[in-house]
């Protein structure tokens, strides 16, 4: 079985280890200047182990995951809940604590949403109305869940998974339409609903210089520092904006803008050709699959890294609202990278057996 790795897509390999090392050094460039923060260690860390689940999801037949995607879905699904009643972290509860290290189970619940809804839909002909209302229900019961601890960035991230495959099964136009209309009766609701500082955050979206010291300050100082890298940047360690503090969140949400400022349009380019080289390898991989069960969880999995990029980048430079959606690979945070890792696993896996190599060696 090992003898099979040599056929691995290097193609993922190599752009997920990339944007990983363009993250590490962005997060010591920080974190240099802030006197020797572990954070960097931290995600080296993580991400040797989420190479190592990349191989270990590489050599596991994904067809495995389709006979089991209802019992990942409900393991989840209690993760969810117990991080509601024992996780913590400030006003939120995201995490889980296991000794050395931290869980966020809705950030793995990306990957697991994408595994179970395409188990979901591989075999039907034509998804009668039963079938829509199983499906609504098991894309609604983990955002619920999710948007109480509250996540509103990972429940969008969730539920534009469940749109994007919903779109390419075989549903009759009628149905799809009806649950159009129903989102744009649900969306005013949905709004009331929320967060005062996640309707802040939508209000300066749309108006940014409203409030340019307070709620407008992170995209405005995200702006200035993506600007003031130029082409080359000002060099690892030399980004003002970043090492002094005036950009907020450096190592996450805005991780873009601090790689920018400090490595300029090129380095942004850098980034921005590996995520569309995942994503097109990924859209090749859908075609090459053996079986509906692997062309929909290769679309599941595209969608997930595109939106979370484009939203990501987007927020970064203002034309998408701050939503705490981490770019993978790169964003600091040991959750999202090994979900990043596993789901790059999978679709090396759905790779591999489009080739009917031997695995029982």
């Amino acid at each position: 079985m090992f003898k099979n790795l040599k056929f691995i897509d290097h193609t993922l390999l190599f752009s997920a280890l990339l944007l990983t090392a363009l993250g590490v050094v962005i997060i010591y460039s920080i974190s240099f200047a802030e006197g020797g923060s572990s954070l960097y260690i931290q995600q080296i860390v993580y991400a040797v182990l989420g190479i190592v689940l990349f191989f270990v999801f590489n050599l596991l037949d994904y067809r495995t995951l389709r006979g089991v995607a209802w019992i990942i879905y409900l393991s989840g699904i209690l993760l969810l809940v117990i991080v509601l009643i024992f996780g913590r972290s400030g006003p939120a509860a995201r995490w889980l604590h296991f000794g050395l290290f931290y869980l966020q189970p809705s950030e793995l619940f990306k990957v697991i949403s994408a595994i179970y809804l395409s188990a979901f839909l591989c075999d039907k002909e034509e998804l009668s109305f039963r079938d829509i209302l199983a499906y609504i229900i098991a894309v609604l019961l983990p955002l619920i869940l999710i948007l109480i601890q509250p996540d509103l960035g990972t429940a969008v991230v969730i539920f534009v998974i469940a749109a994007g495959l919903l779109l390419i099964s075989k549903i009759k136009r009628m149905y799809l339409l009806a649950l159009f209309l129903a989102l744009l009766v649900m969306l005013p609701i949905g709004y009331t609903s929320l967060k005062d500082y996640q309707k802040e955050r939508i209000r300066t979206f749309i108006n940014p210089t409203e409030d340019p010291w307070g709620a407008g300050y992170n995209v405005l100082q995200s702006k200035i520092a993506i600007g003031s890298g130029g082409f080359f940047g000002r060099g690892l360690g030399r980004g003002s904006q970043s090492q002094l503090h005036f950009l907020p969140a450096q190592h996450t949400d805005f991780i873009f803008a601090s790689l920018a400022e400090e490595l300029g349009f090129v380095g942004a380019g850098i980034l921005i050709v590996f995520y569309l080289t995942i994503a097109f390898r990924a859209i090749k991989i859908s075609a090459l699959a053996r079986d509906n069960f692997g062309r929909f969880l290769s679309i599941g999995i595209v969608v997930m890294f595109v939106f979370q990029a484009f939203v990501n980048i987007g927020m970064n430079l203002g034309i998408m609202p701050v939503t705490g959606i981490p770019l993978p690979f790169v964003s600091s945070g040991g959750s999202s990278l090994l979900t990043s890792f596993i789901s790059l696993g999978i679709l090396g896996s759905i790779y591999l057996r489009h080739r009917k190599l031997s695995f029982e060696q």
